[in-house]
């Protein structure tokens, strides 16, 4: 399908708003984009054939099972993230060259190096956005900012006992998939850059819809470490 016609247009902009915002109803899409219900759901039905997008169910807790059909819902699948912009080739040709200057009996351990290596690089390229002195909430907010234009789609939420940054688009979920070293490596980044400790609920590489960062409020901090004593 030639890239003019205007249904591929309004796909890609349906797959960019599973892609930016994470896994979606149909009304939910269909009300965003302002598209019609029936409209929405052919899209949906396209790209699902195209490989791009999957369903599922969604989760339903005791409380809300019974109460009729959920809605499916809709998320990107990981041929339909390769379609999007990524830097495996980067990616892949450092670690590579990382890994080539290592002894091979240090293969194992190198990973690990090149893993720690990539997330003080991402490190070092925030700490100039992110306030250490700033309320953890904003610091969260900078994080998310900071990780969108590294092309990562993040957006934060605040709870009551905390903030959950979700990446919605990861440029290496391949690569992670079978180096989880990166995503752990990663993580202590962000908990560095946050002065904080940080649990990492969902990741995009272990097949989850977004890698969900959770950041616990210092007050919730306090009382859980108390509680503990």
């Amino acid at each position: 399908m030639k890239k003019s016609d205007p249904d591929a247009r309004t796909r890609d902009q349906v797959a960019r708003a599973i892609l930016e915002s994470g896994p979606a109803t149909a009304v939910a899409l269909a009300q965003r984009l302002t598209i019609t219900p029936a409209g929405i759901r052919r899209h949906l039905d396209a790209l699902v054939n195209e490989g791009v997008l999957t369903s599922r169910e969604p989760y339903q807790s005791a409380a809300t099972r019974g109460r009729g059909r959920p809605a499916k819902v809709f998320l990107m699948t990981d041929e339909g993230r390769e379609s999007f912009e990524h830097s495996y080739d980067d990616l892949a040709l450092s670690a590579l060259k990382f890994i080539a200057s290592a002894a091979s009996h240090e293969r194992p351990l190198s990973i690990k190096l090149f893993a720690d290596q990539r997330a003080q690089e991402l490190e070092a390229r925030a700490l100039s956005r992110i306030d250490q002195s700033a309320p953890i909430s904003e610091r969260s907010a900078a994080l998310a900012e900071f990780l969108t234009d590294e092309g990562f789609a993040s957006d934060v939420s605040s709870g009551p006992t905390g903030d959950q940054v979700c990446q919605h688009h990861c440029p290496v979920a391949h690569v992670a998939a079978q180096f989880p070293q990166l995503c752990e490596s990663e993580t202590e980044a962000l908990s560095r850059l946050l002065g904080t400790h940080v649990q990492r609920l969902a990741t995009i590489a272990h097949g989850d819809g977004v890698c969900t960062t959770f950041i616990p409020h210092l007050s919730q901090q306090k009382t859980t470490t108390g509680a503990r004593t």
